[in-house]
Protein backbone atom coordinates (compact mmCIF):
# COMPACT_ATOMS: atom_id res chain seq x y z
CA UNK A 1 0.00 0.00 0.00
CA UNK A 2 1.36 3.39 -0.94
CA UNK A 3 2.22 5.44 2.13
CA UNK A 4 1.88 9.18 2.48
CA UNK A 5 3.48 11.62 4.87
CA UNK A 6 2.62 10.81 8.50
CA UNK A 7 0.35 13.15 10.39
CA UNK A 8 -0.03 13.92 14.07
CA UNK A 9 -3.80 13.38 14.31
CA UNK A 10 -6.13 11.74 11.82
CA UNK A 11 -9.42 13.66 11.88
CA UNK A 12 -12.41 11.61 10.74
CA UNK A 13 -15.35 13.35 9.06
CA UNK A 14 -18.48 11.31 8.30
CA UNK A 15 -21.15 12.14 5.75
CA UNK A 16 -23.54 13.59 8.33
CA UNK A 17 -20.88 15.79 9.99
CA UNK A 18 -20.42 18.58 7.45
CA UNK A 19 -20.24 21.47 9.91
CA UNK A 20 -17.41 23.93 10.36
CA UNK A 21 -18.37 24.58 13.99
CA UNK A 22 -17.62 20.96 14.93
CA UNK A 23 -15.59 20.16 18.05
CA UNK A 24 -13.22 18.34 15.68
CA UNK A 25 -11.61 21.60 14.56
CA UNK A 26 -11.03 23.17 17.95
CA UNK A 27 -7.69 21.52 18.77
CA UNK A 28 -6.74 20.63 15.20
CA UNK A 29 -3.70 21.97 13.38
CA UNK A 30 -3.75 22.45 9.60
CA UNK A 31 0.01 21.99 9.38
CA UNK A 32 0.25 18.74 11.34
CA UNK A 33 -3.11 16.98 11.11
CA UNK A 34 -4.94 15.26 8.27
CA UNK A 35 -8.67 15.10 7.56
CA UNK A 36 -10.04 11.78 6.33
CA UNK A 37 -13.30 11.26 4.45
CA UNK A 38 -14.40 8.19 2.51
CA UNK A 39 -17.11 7.07 0.13
CA UNK A 40 -17.56 3.33 0.62
CA UNK A 41 -19.78 0.85 -1.16
CA UNK A 42 -21.13 -0.70 2.02
CA UNK A 43 -22.82 2.50 3.19
CA UNK A 44 -25.12 2.28 0.16
CA UNK A 45 -25.65 -1.49 0.17
CA UNK A 46 -25.49 -2.64 3.81
CA UNK A 47 -27.57 -0.79 4.91
CA UNK A 48 -29.26 -0.01 1.61
CA UNK A 49 -29.43 3.58 0.38
CA UNK A 50 -31.46 4.89 -2.56
CA UNK A 51 -30.15 6.75 -5.60
CA UNK A 52 -31.34 10.09 -4.25
CA UNK A 53 -30.02 9.56 -0.72
CA UNK A 54 -26.63 8.36 -1.96
CA UNK A 55 -26.39 11.27 -4.40
CA UNK A 56 -27.15 13.71 -1.59
CA UNK A 57 -24.58 12.34 0.86
CA UNK A 58 -21.72 11.88 -1.60
CA UNK A 59 -22.22 15.21 -3.37
CA UNK A 60 -22.40 17.11 -0.09
CA UNK A 61 -19.30 15.30 1.16
CA UNK A 62 -17.28 16.18 -1.95
CA UNK A 63 -18.26 19.84 -1.75
CA UNK A 64 -17.39 19.99 1.95
CA UNK A 65 -14.05 18.32 1.26
CA UNK A 66 -13.26 20.95 -1.34
CA UNK A 67 -14.24 23.67 1.13
CA UNK A 68 -11.79 22.25 3.70
CA UNK A 69 -9.01 22.09 1.13
CA UNK A 70 -9.67 25.70 0.14
CA UNK A 71 -9.20 26.60 3.81
CA UNK A 72 -5.80 24.95 3.87
CA UNK A 73 -6.65 21.57 5.36
CA UNK A 74 -4.88 18.46 4.11
CA UNK A 75 -7.71 16.11 3.14
CA UNK A 76 -7.37 12.42 2.35
CA UNK A 77 -10.59 11.81 0.40
CA UNK A 78 -11.40 8.35 -0.92
CA UNK A 79 -13.80 8.18 -3.87
CA UNK A 80 -16.50 5.69 -4.77
CA UNK A 81 -14.60 4.41 -7.81
CA UNK A 82 -11.90 3.08 -5.45
CA UNK A 83 -14.50 0.49 -4.42
CA UNK A 84 -13.71 0.36 -0.71
CA UNK A 85 -15.94 -2.22 0.91
CA UNK A 86 -16.80 -0.57 4.22
CA UNK A 87 -15.79 2.16 6.62
CA UNK A 88 -13.77 -0.18 8.81
CA UNK A 89 -11.58 -1.38 5.92
CA UNK A 90 -11.18 2.16 4.60
CA UNK A 91 -10.16 3.50 8.01
CA UNK A 92 -7.59 0.73 8.54
CA UNK A 93 -5.99 1.65 5.22
CA UNK A 94 -5.96 5.34 6.15
CA UNK A 95 -4.23 4.60 9.46
CA UNK A 96 -1.61 2.54 7.64
CA UNK A 97 -1.04 5.38 5.15
CA UNK A 98 -0.73 8.22 7.62
CA UNK A 99 0.63 6.49 10.76
CA UNK A 100 -1.09 8.98 13.11
CA UNK A 101 -0.32 9.30 16.79
CA UNK A 102 -4.05 9.53 17.52
CA UNK A 103 -7.44 9.37 15.80
CA UNK A 104 -10.24 11.83 16.54
CA UNK A 105 -13.88 11.89 15.49
CA UNK A 106 -17.20 13.36 16.59
CA UNK A 107 -19.69 10.80 17.88
CA UNK A 108 -21.53 9.43 14.82
CA UNK A 109 -25.29 9.25 14.47
CA UNK A 110 -25.25 5.47 14.07
CA UNK A 111 -24.04 3.02 16.71
CA UNK A 112 -23.18 0.52 13.97
CA UNK A 113 -20.74 3.04 12.46
CA UNK A 114 -19.30 3.75 15.88
CA UNK A 115 -18.54 0.07 16.41
CA UNK A 116 -17.01 -0.31 12.93
CA UNK A 117 -14.66 2.59 13.46
CA UNK A 118 -13.66 1.59 16.98
CA UNK A 119 -12.79 -1.89 15.73
CA UNK A 120 -10.67 -0.47 12.90
CA UNK A 121 -8.75 1.84 15.24
CA UNK A 122 -8.35 -0.97 17.78
CA UNK A 123 -6.86 -3.26 15.13
CA UNK A 124 -4.15 -0.64 14.64
CA UNK A 125 -3.66 -0.41 18.42
CA UNK A 126 -4.95 3.14 18.47
CA UNK A 127 -7.69 4.61 20.64
CA UNK A 128 -10.42 6.41 18.78
CA UNK A 129 -11.02 9.62 20.71
CA UNK A 130 -14.70 10.47 20.53
CA UNK A 131 -15.61 14.15 20.73
CA UNK A 132 -19.06 15.41 21.76
CA UNK A 133 -21.51 16.35 19.04
CA UNK A 134 -22.21 19.99 19.87
CA UNK A 135 -24.68 20.30 17.05
CA UNK A 136 -27.49 19.34 19.46
CA UNK A 137 -29.06 21.47 22.18
CA UNK A 138 -28.77 18.84 24.89
CA UNK A 139 -25.34 18.37 26.43
CA UNK A 140 -23.71 14.91 26.66
CA UNK A 141 -25.43 12.90 29.37
CA UNK A 142 -28.20 15.47 29.91
CA UNK A 143 -30.98 13.34 28.46
CA UNK A 144 -29.91 10.29 30.48
CA UNK A 145 -29.96 12.40 33.64
CA UNK A 146 -33.44 13.72 32.80
CA UNK A 147 -34.67 10.23 31.90
CA UNK A 148 -33.52 8.61 35.16
CA UNK A 149 -36.40 7.47 37.33
CA UNK A 150 -39.13 8.24 34.81
CA UNK A 151 -41.43 5.27 34.20
CA UNK A 152 -43.11 6.82 31.15
CA UNK A 153 -41.03 9.69 29.81
CA UNK A 154 -42.80 11.82 27.24
CA UNK A 155 -41.45 14.28 24.72
CA UNK A 156 -43.69 17.10 25.94
CA UNK A 157 -41.92 17.34 29.30
CA UNK A 158 -38.44 17.10 27.80
CA UNK A 159 -39.46 19.90 25.41
CA UNK A 160 -40.64 22.10 28.27
CA UNK A 161 -37.42 21.42 30.17
CA UNK A 162 -35.30 22.53 27.21
CA UNK A 163 -37.44 25.61 26.57
CA UNK A 164 -37.01 26.73 30.16
CA UNK A 165 -33.29 25.99 30.13
CA UNK A 166 -32.63 27.92 26.92
CA UNK A 167 -35.25 30.65 27.44
CA UNK A 168 -37.12 29.94 24.21
CA UNK A 169 -40.58 31.42 23.57
CA UNK A 170 -40.92 32.51 27.18
CA UNK A 171 -42.52 35.64 28.62
CA UNK A 172 -40.71 37.88 31.09
CA UNK A 173 -42.32 35.96 33.98
CA UNK A 174 -40.88 32.66 32.72
CA UNK A 175 -44.22 31.35 31.47
CA UNK A 176 -44.72 30.21 27.85
CA UNK A 177 -45.74 32.72 25.22
CA UNK A 178 -49.48 32.52 24.66
CA UNK A 179 -50.04 30.94 28.08
CA UNK A 180 -49.68 27.34 26.93
CA UNK A 181 -46.66 25.21 26.02
CA UNK A 182 -48.13 23.44 23.03
CA UNK A 183 -50.36 24.68 20.18
CA UNK A 184 -50.73 21.28 18.55
CA UNK A 185 -54.53 21.43 18.70
CA UNK A 186 -54.39 24.51 16.44
CA UNK A 187 -52.10 22.82 13.92
CA UNK A 188 -54.36 20.17 12.44
CA UNK A 189 -56.30 22.05 9.81
CA UNK A 190 -57.13 20.64 6.40
CA UNK A 191 -57.26 22.80 3.28
CA UNK A 192 -60.91 22.28 2.56
CA UNK A 193 -62.37 22.15 -0.93
CA UNK A 194 -60.52 25.29 -1.99
CA UNK A 195 -57.15 23.59 -1.61
CA UNK A 196 -53.86 25.18 -0.58
CA UNK A 197 -54.11 28.07 -3.01
CA UNK A 198 -51.08 29.55 -4.77
CA UNK A 199 -48.03 27.98 -3.17
CA UNK A 200 -44.58 29.59 -3.27
CA UNK A 201 -42.35 27.75 -5.76
CA UNK A 202 -39.49 25.61 -4.51
CA UNK A 203 -36.56 26.43 -6.75
CA UNK A 204 -33.61 24.21 -7.57
CA UNK A 205 -30.54 25.23 -5.56
CA UNK A 206 -28.06 23.81 -8.05
CA UNK A 207 -25.24 26.04 -9.24
CA UNK A 208 -22.32 25.37 -11.58
CA UNK A 209 -20.06 23.93 -8.89
CA UNK A 210 -22.63 21.69 -7.24
CA UNK A 211 -24.05 20.64 -10.63
CA UNK A 212 -20.63 19.48 -11.80
CA UNK A 213 -20.11 17.47 -8.62
CA UNK A 214 -23.59 15.94 -8.82
CA UNK A 215 -23.08 14.86 -12.42
CA UNK A 216 -19.82 13.11 -11.48
CA UNK A 217 -21.38 11.42 -8.46
CA UNK A 218 -24.43 10.30 -10.44
CA UNK A 219 -22.19 8.69 -13.06
CA UNK A 220 -20.17 6.87 -10.40
CA UNK A 221 -23.32 5.61 -8.70
CA UNK A 222 -24.52 4.17 -12.00
CA UNK A 223 -21.13 2.56 -12.61
CA UNK A 224 -20.29 1.22 -9.16
CA UNK A 225 -23.66 0.92 -7.40
CA UNK A 226 -26.02 -0.31 -10.13
CA UNK A 227 -29.48 -1.29 -9.02
CA UNK A 228 -29.94 1.06 -6.08
CA UNK A 229 -33.65 1.61 -5.41
CA UNK A 230 -35.49 4.75 -6.38
CA UNK A 231 -35.43 6.93 -9.48
CA UNK A 232 -33.49 9.96 -10.71
CA UNK A 233 -36.21 12.54 -10.14
CA UNK A 234 -35.96 16.21 -9.26
CA UNK A 235 -33.14 17.02 -6.85
CA UNK A 236 -34.14 19.80 -4.46
CA UNK A 237 -31.78 19.18 -1.54
CA UNK A 238 -29.18 21.72 -0.35
CA UNK A 239 -25.59 20.48 -0.72
CA UNK A 240 -23.70 23.36 0.89
CA UNK A 241 -24.27 25.61 3.86
CA UNK A 242 -25.00 28.54 1.54
CA UNK A 243 -27.68 26.56 -0.29
CA UNK A 244 -29.15 25.36 3.01
CA UNK A 245 -29.34 28.91 4.37
CA UNK A 246 -31.04 30.08 1.17
CA UNK A 247 -33.68 27.34 1.45
CA UNK A 248 -34.16 28.10 5.14
CA UNK A 249 -34.69 31.82 4.59
CA UNK A 250 -37.16 31.03 1.81
CA UNK A 251 -39.17 28.91 4.26
CA UNK A 252 -39.19 31.59 6.95
CA UNK A 253 -40.39 34.24 4.51
CA UNK A 254 -42.88 32.26 2.43
CA UNK A 255 -44.02 29.12 4.28
CA UNK A 256 -43.56 29.46 8.03
CA UNK A 257 -46.63 31.71 8.54
CA UNK A 258 -48.98 28.91 7.41
CA UNK A 259 -46.83 25.95 8.47
CA UNK A 260 -48.65 25.65 11.79
CA UNK A 261 -52.17 25.59 10.40
CA UNK A 262 -51.47 23.09 7.64
CA UNK A 263 -48.52 20.97 8.76
CA UNK A 264 -50.73 17.86 8.85
CA UNK A 265 -52.56 18.51 5.58
CA UNK A 266 -52.04 16.67 2.28
CA UNK A 267 -53.04 17.56 -1.29
CA UNK A 268 -52.83 15.78 -4.63
CA UNK A 269 -49.70 16.61 -6.59
CA UNK A 270 -48.32 18.95 -3.91
CA UNK A 271 -45.43 17.46 -2.00
CA UNK A 272 -43.87 20.43 -0.18
CA UNK A 273 -46.91 22.56 0.67
CA UNK A 274 -45.86 24.66 3.70
CA UNK A 275 -43.05 22.39 4.87
CA UNK A 276 -39.43 23.51 4.98
CA UNK A 277 -37.57 20.52 3.48
CA UNK A 278 -34.55 21.43 5.60
CA UNK A 279 -34.38 18.12 7.49
CA UNK A 280 -31.61 16.69 5.30
CA UNK A 281 -29.48 19.84 5.60
CA UNK A 282 -30.06 19.82 9.34
CA UNK A 283 -29.13 16.14 9.69
CA UNK A 284 -25.99 16.62 7.58
CA UNK A 285 -25.23 19.58 9.90
CA UNK A 286 -25.19 22.18 7.16
CA UNK A 287 -27.58 24.06 9.44
CA UNK A 288 -27.49 24.45 13.21
CA UNK A 289 -30.69 24.01 15.24
CA UNK A 290 -29.83 27.04 17.39
CA UNK A 291 -29.93 29.40 14.41
CA UNK A 292 -33.20 27.92 13.16
CA UNK A 293 -34.87 28.28 16.54
CA UNK A 294 -33.59 31.83 16.93
CA UNK A 295 -34.78 32.84 13.45
CA UNK A 296 -38.20 31.28 13.98
CA UNK A 297 -38.69 32.98 17.35
CA UNK A 298 -37.55 36.27 15.86
CA UNK A 299 -40.14 35.89 13.09
CA UNK A 300 -42.83 35.62 15.79
CA UNK A 301 -41.56 38.58 17.82
CA UNK A 302 -41.41 40.75 14.69
CA UNK A 303 -44.97 39.81 13.75
CA UNK A 304 -43.95 37.90 10.63
CA UNK A 305 -45.35 34.51 11.71
CA UNK A 306 -48.08 33.52 14.20
CA UNK A 307 -47.30 31.81 17.48
CA UNK A 308 -48.93 28.48 16.59
CA UNK A 309 -46.69 28.15 13.52
CA UNK A 310 -43.49 29.15 15.29
CA UNK A 311 -44.15 27.03 18.38
CA UNK A 312 -45.07 24.05 16.19
CA UNK A 313 -41.86 24.39 14.22
CA UNK A 314 -39.66 24.87 17.29
CA UNK A 315 -41.27 21.86 18.95
CA UNK A 316 -40.16 19.70 16.00
CA UNK A 317 -36.55 20.88 16.40
CA UNK A 318 -36.13 21.44 20.14
CA UNK A 319 -38.58 18.82 21.35
CA UNK A 320 -38.99 15.90 19.00
CA UNK A 321 -35.56 15.90 17.36
CA UNK A 322 -33.68 16.10 20.65
CA UNK A 323 -36.03 13.55 22.24
CA UNK A 324 -35.61 10.82 19.64
CA UNK A 325 -31.84 11.25 19.65
CA UNK A 326 -31.80 10.72 23.40
CA UNK A 327 -33.98 7.63 23.10
CA UNK A 328 -31.86 6.22 20.27
CA UNK A 329 -28.69 6.24 22.37
CA UNK A 330 -30.53 5.16 25.54
CA UNK A 331 -31.78 2.00 23.81
CA UNK A 332 -29.06 1.61 21.17
CA UNK A 333 -28.49 -2.09 21.88
CA UNK A 334 -32.18 -3.01 21.96
CA UNK A 335 -33.75 -1.48 18.84
CA UNK A 336 -32.77 -4.34 16.53
CA UNK A 337 -34.84 -6.86 18.49
CA UNK A 338 -37.94 -4.78 19.15
CA UNK A 339 -41.23 -6.21 17.86
CA UNK A 340 -43.85 -5.65 20.53
CA UNK A 341 -46.78 -6.48 18.21
CA UNK A 342 -45.08 -9.63 16.85
CA UNK A 343 -45.57 -8.37 13.30
CA UNK A 344 -44.11 -10.72 10.68
CA UNK A 345 -45.61 -9.91 7.27
CA UNK A 346 -43.18 -9.02 4.43
CA UNK A 347 -42.92 -5.44 3.21
CA UNK A 348 -45.18 -5.16 0.12
CA UNK A 349 -43.32 -4.69 -3.17
CA UNK A 350 -45.36 -1.54 -3.82
CA UNK A 351 -43.01 0.29 -1.48
CA UNK A 352 -40.23 -0.13 -4.04
CA UNK A 353 -42.13 0.78 -7.23
CA UNK A 354 -45.14 2.84 -6.08
CA UNK A 355 -47.60 1.38 -8.59
CA UNK A 356 -50.97 1.20 -6.86
CA UNK A 357 -54.52 2.43 -7.32
CA UNK A 358 -54.63 3.44 -3.64
CA UNK A 359 -54.41 7.18 -4.32
CA UNK A 360 -53.11 8.13 -0.88
CA UNK A 361 -50.40 5.46 -0.92
CA UNK A 362 -49.38 6.38 -4.47
CA UNK A 363 -49.18 10.08 -3.55
CA UNK A 364 -47.06 9.33 -0.47
CA UNK A 365 -44.70 6.92 -2.28
CA UNK A 366 -44.18 8.98 -5.44
CA UNK A 367 -42.01 11.76 -3.90
CA UNK A 368 -40.10 9.23 -1.82
CA UNK A 369 -39.14 7.11 -4.82
CA UNK A 370 -38.33 10.08 -7.09
CA UNK A 371 -37.03 12.72 -4.66
CA UNK A 372 -36.27 10.94 -1.39
CA UNK A 373 -38.88 13.15 0.27
CA UNK A 374 -42.07 12.90 2.25
CA UNK A 375 -43.43 15.16 4.97
CA UNK A 376 -44.19 13.79 8.42
CA UNK A 377 -47.88 13.02 7.93
CA UNK A 378 -47.24 11.16 4.69
CA UNK A 379 -44.65 9.10 6.57
CA UNK A 380 -46.60 8.48 9.76
CA UNK A 381 -50.19 8.33 8.56
CA UNK A 382 -49.87 6.83 5.08
CA UNK A 383 -46.72 4.76 4.40
CA UNK A 384 -46.15 3.96 8.07
CA UNK A 385 -49.83 3.39 8.83
CA UNK A 386 -50.29 1.01 5.92
CA UNK A 387 -47.36 -1.13 7.10
CA UNK A 388 -48.56 -1.05 10.71
CA UNK A 389 -52.12 -2.09 9.86
CA UNK A 390 -50.85 -4.91 7.66
CA UNK A 391 -48.56 -6.20 10.40
CA UNK A 392 -45.33 -5.80 8.44
CA UNK A 393 -42.19 -6.95 10.23
CA UNK A 394 -40.89 -3.67 11.75
CA UNK A 395 -37.24 -4.16 10.84
CA UNK A 396 -38.25 -4.44 7.18
CA UNK A 397 -40.10 -1.12 7.49
CA UNK A 398 -37.04 0.41 9.17
CA UNK A 399 -34.73 -0.75 6.39
CA UNK A 400 -37.01 0.80 3.77
CA UNK A 401 -37.28 4.14 5.60
CA UNK A 402 -33.52 4.32 6.15
CA UNK A 403 -32.88 3.53 2.48
CA UNK A 404 -35.46 5.72 0.81
CA UNK A 405 -35.72 8.99 2.72
CA UNK A 406 -32.82 11.30 1.90
CA UNK A 407 -32.80 12.81 5.39
CA UNK A 408 -32.63 9.44 7.16
CA UNK A 409 -29.82 8.95 9.68
CA UNK A 410 -30.01 6.06 12.16
CA UNK A 411 -30.40 8.12 15.34
CA UNK A 412 -33.51 9.90 14.05
CA UNK A 413 -34.97 7.27 11.71
CA UNK A 414 -34.90 4.24 14.03
CA UNK A 415 -36.90 5.68 16.97
CA UNK A 416 -39.34 7.35 14.59
CA UNK A 417 -39.93 4.18 12.57
CA UNK A 418 -39.69 1.39 15.14
CA UNK A 419 -41.17 3.53 17.90
CA UNK A 420 -43.62 6.14 16.72
CA UNK A 421 -44.63 4.63 13.38
CA UNK A 422 -44.67 0.87 14.02
CA UNK A 423 -44.99 0.71 17.84
CA UNK A 424 -42.38 -2.05 17.83
CA UNK A 425 -40.95 -0.59 21.04
CA UNK A 426 -44.17 -1.23 22.97
CA UNK A 427 -44.56 2.39 24.06
CA UNK A 428 -41.12 3.90 24.63
CA UNK A 429 -41.46 6.67 22.06
CA UNK A 430 -45.22 7.17 22.18
CA UNK A 431 -48.07 6.02 24.41
CA UNK A 432 -50.12 4.30 21.71
CA UNK A 433 -49.90 2.89 18.19
CA UNK A 434 -50.74 5.55 15.58
CA UNK A 435 -53.64 3.75 13.93
CA UNK A 436 -56.43 5.34 11.92
CA UNK A 437 -58.96 4.40 9.28
CA UNK A 438 -59.45 5.94 5.86
CA UNK A 439 -61.57 8.64 7.52
CA UNK A 440 -58.43 10.35 8.79
CA UNK A 441 -56.90 10.51 5.31
CA UNK A 442 -60.21 11.79 3.91
CA UNK A 443 -60.31 14.53 6.54
CA UNK A 444 -56.72 15.71 5.97
CA UNK A 445 -56.52 15.51 2.17
CA UNK A 446 -58.38 15.44 -1.13
CA UNK A 447 -56.99 11.99 -1.98
CA UNK A 448 -60.19 10.07 -1.35
CA UNK A 449 -62.20 12.16 -3.81
CA UNK A 450 -60.00 10.79 -6.62
CA UNK A 451 -59.90 7.21 -5.33
CA UNK A 452 -62.20 4.33 -6.26
CA UNK A 453 -62.20 3.07 -2.66
CA UNK A 454 -64.62 4.55 -0.13
CA UNK A 455 -63.21 5.50 3.29
CA UNK A 456 -66.54 4.84 5.03
CA UNK A 457 -66.69 1.25 3.80
CA UNK A 458 -64.87 -1.51 5.68
CA UNK A 459 -65.92 -4.48 3.56
CA UNK A 460 -66.69 -5.29 -0.04
CA UNK A 461 -65.05 -4.39 -3.33
CA UNK A 462 -65.06 -0.63 -2.69
CA UNK A 463 -63.86 -0.89 0.89
CA UNK A 464 -61.02 1.48 1.71
CA UNK A 465 -57.96 -0.68 2.40
CA UNK A 466 -57.05 1.53 5.36
CA UNK A 467 -60.52 1.19 6.89
CA UNK A 468 -60.75 -2.59 6.44
CA UNK A 469 -57.21 -3.11 7.72
CA UNK A 470 -57.87 -0.75 10.63
CA UNK A 471 -60.68 -2.92 11.96
CA UNK A 472 -58.70 -6.05 11.22
CA UNK A 473 -55.85 -4.62 13.32
CA UNK A 474 -58.28 -3.96 16.18
CA UNK A 475 -59.55 -7.53 15.91
CA UNK A 476 -56.05 -9.05 15.82
CA UNK A 477 -54.99 -7.12 18.92
CA UNK A 478 -58.35 -7.11 20.69
CA UNK A 479 -57.17 -8.58 23.99
CA UNK A 480 -54.38 -6.09 24.42
CA UNK A 481 -56.20 -3.00 23.12
CA UNK A 482 -59.33 -3.40 25.23
CA UNK A 483 -57.37 -2.33 28.30
CA UNK A 484 -55.72 0.62 26.60
CA UNK A 485 -56.98 3.95 27.99
CA UNK A 486 -56.98 5.64 24.57
CA UNK A 487 -57.97 2.77 22.26
CA UNK A 488 -60.23 0.60 24.41
CA UNK A 489 -63.33 2.29 23.02
CA UNK A 490 -62.43 1.11 19.52
CA UNK A 491 -62.43 -2.48 20.76
CA UNK A 492 -65.97 -1.90 22.07
CA UNK A 493 -66.96 -0.51 18.67
CA UNK A 494 -65.54 -3.62 17.01
CA UNK A 495 -67.38 -5.89 19.43
CA UNK A 496 -70.60 -4.00 18.76
CA UNK A 497 -70.51 -5.03 15.09
CA UNK A 498 -72.55 -8.06 14.11
CA UNK A 499 -70.90 -11.40 13.44
CA UNK A 500 -71.72 -10.95 9.76
CA UNK A 501 -70.08 -7.51 9.64
CA UNK A 502 -66.99 -8.78 11.41
CA UNK A 503 -66.68 -11.75 9.06
CA UNK A 504 -67.05 -9.51 6.00
CA UNK A 505 -64.37 -7.13 7.26
CA UNK A 506 -61.96 -9.95 8.07
CA UNK A 507 -62.54 -11.48 4.63
CA UNK A 508 -61.95 -8.12 2.91
CA UNK A 509 -58.77 -7.57 4.93
CA UNK A 510 -57.53 -11.04 3.99
CA UNK A 511 -58.12 -10.32 0.31
CA UNK A 512 -56.34 -6.96 0.55
CA UNK A 513 -53.37 -8.57 2.27
CA UNK A 514 -53.08 -11.06 -0.58
CA UNK A 515 -53.23 -8.28 -3.21
CA UNK A 516 -50.06 -6.63 -1.93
Amino acid sequence: MKQTLPCRHLLLVLGDQLNEDSALWEQADRTRDCVWMAEVLGESTEPLSSKQRTLLFLSAMRLFSQRLQDQGWRVDYRFLHERLADLGEALQQAIARHRPQAVYAVLPGDNRVRQLMEAAAGAAKLTLNWLPDRHFMAEPGEFSHWLAGKKQPRMEYWYRYLRRKHGILLRADGQPEGGVWNFDKDNRQAFGKQGPGALPPLESLEDAASGKVMNAVRAEIEAHLPGLPGFWGDFLWPLTREQALAQWQDFVQTRLPLFGDFQDAMWLGEDTLYHSRISAALNLKLLNPRELIADAENAYRQGCAPLNAVEGFIRQILGWREYVRGLYWSHRNAWADMNALQAAAPLPEVYWHGKTDYVCLHEALRPVLHEGYGHHIQRLMVTGLFALLRGVEPQAVHRWYLAMYADAVAWVEIPNTLGMSQFADGGIVGSKPYIASGAYIQRMSNYCARCRYRPEQASGEQACPFTALYWDFIARHENWLQGHPRLGMQVKNWQAKSAEQQAAIRETAKRLMEEY
